[in-house]
């Protein structure tokens, strides 16, 4: 069996390995990590030569910690990734290159069509009948996008929300509130097979997921990094905030998509979102564009320029087709909108 897994921020780790008897045998790692001395690989080897093929992943880590000679030092490297390698290699998780990459980048739509597009996609991933797509979001408003589990009360301002003239929709996946301007929000998603996470962790997937937009922003020179459980910040604020839903139907698949903040208009999104005031009371920030940094501020770049960059660095990564949503894909997204996204009973479900 064999297992890759590119550390976040880090470097990418190889494991083969096979079962016999219910316990790991010939087990082999590499990768291009940098690990001193070099008495420390055949080290690492010999800790996970025997371990129970059903240990975890801290029960793997503490066996390679164990067994480590002293004075190592690892560069791109933990112990806890060479483990996530061990349980991807037996879970037979599939890697990002594996797949003939899809790119959906269409003209602006409404907020709640694309809340239906992402149940759509997914669903497809899952089926077999769409290969992984990465889907760049287009806002035709703006739009407040709150959590499955939030509280439409608690998480939105009424008055403030009829001022600016903001829809507000709820998504299928959990997490908090996000304010959304068609200018100065990027916002997309990734559909892809739950084999693609296989092995890891519900946090660890996160930070495997948002790892390609790391490497987008550091060409764009910004060094970023994933902030559990769901953000990836910069040392001047907060730049992202990701969620994810997990889709039980055929093979599996999982949604995840990520909103970004290029510009902000910190002001109106105090006075549409209720929730906003607190986290800023909490953290004793008084001002919002203190919390999130805007990427244009960071890139000097224009809106356009940044998605192209981040798009042309998947594409450098993994490869990607140009796509489109199909006839069939765009009539289950509209009717979705007519029976649960654009109602009433939906948006208030948690009142």
């Amino acid at each position: 069996m064999h297992g890759e897994y590119k550390i976040p921020g880090g470097k990418l780790v190889v494991v083969d390995v096979d079962v016999v008897d219910g316990a790991l045998r010939g087990v082999r790692v590499a990768g291009d990590f940098f690990l001193e001395p070099d008495e420390a690989l055949p080290a690492i080897n010999a800790a996970l030569e025997g371990a129970p093929a059903d240990a975890d992943t801290a029960a793997l880590a503490a066996r390679v910690d164990a067994a480590l000679p002293t004075g190592t030092v690892m560069l791109g490297l933990t112990t806890e990734g060479v483990a996530t390698a061990v349980r991807r290699a037996l879970a037979q998780a599939t890697d990002w290159r594996d797949y003939d990459w899809q790119l959906i980048h269409d003209a602006p739509q409404s907020p709640v069509l694309h809340m239906a597009l992402d149940e759509v996609m997914t669903e497809e991933v899952a089926l077999g009948r769409r290969p992984p797509t990465l889907r760049v979001w287009e806002w035709d408003r703006p739009a407040v996008i709150i959590g499955s589990f939030q509280s439409l009360r608690n998480e939105v301002d009424p008055e403030g929300v009829d001022r600016h003239g903001v829809t507000v929709v709820r998504r299928i996946s959990g997490g908090g509130a996000m304010f959304a301007e068609p200018k100065s929000t990027i916002t997309y998603s990734l559909a892809v097979p739950e084999s693609l996470v296989s092995g890891l962790s519900f946090q660890d997937s996160y930070a495997y997921l948002d790892d390609w937009v790391l490497g987008a922003l550091s060409d764009m020179g910004i060094k970023a990094w994933y902030q559990p459980l769901n953000d990836i910040a910069t040392d001047v604020g907060k730049v992202a905030g990701a969620a994810q839903k997990r889709v039980a139907a055929g093979q599996g698949a999982v949604l995840h998509h990520v909103t970004m903040s290029y510009d902000i208009d910190a002001d109106k999104m105090v006075e549409v979102l209720r929730i906003g005031r607190e986290k800023l009371s909490d953290k004793g920030t008084k001002s919002a564009k203190k919390r999130v940094d805007p990427l244009r501020r960071q890139t000097g770049l224009p809106r356009e320029e940044v998605i192209a960059r981040m798009i042309d660095s998947f594409r450098n990564r993994y490869g990607l087709t140009e796509s489109a949503v199909t006839e069939a894909e765009m009539a289950r997204a509209e009717e979705l909108v007519r029976t649960k996204f654009g109602t009433r009973e939906w948006t208030a479900r948690v009142p």
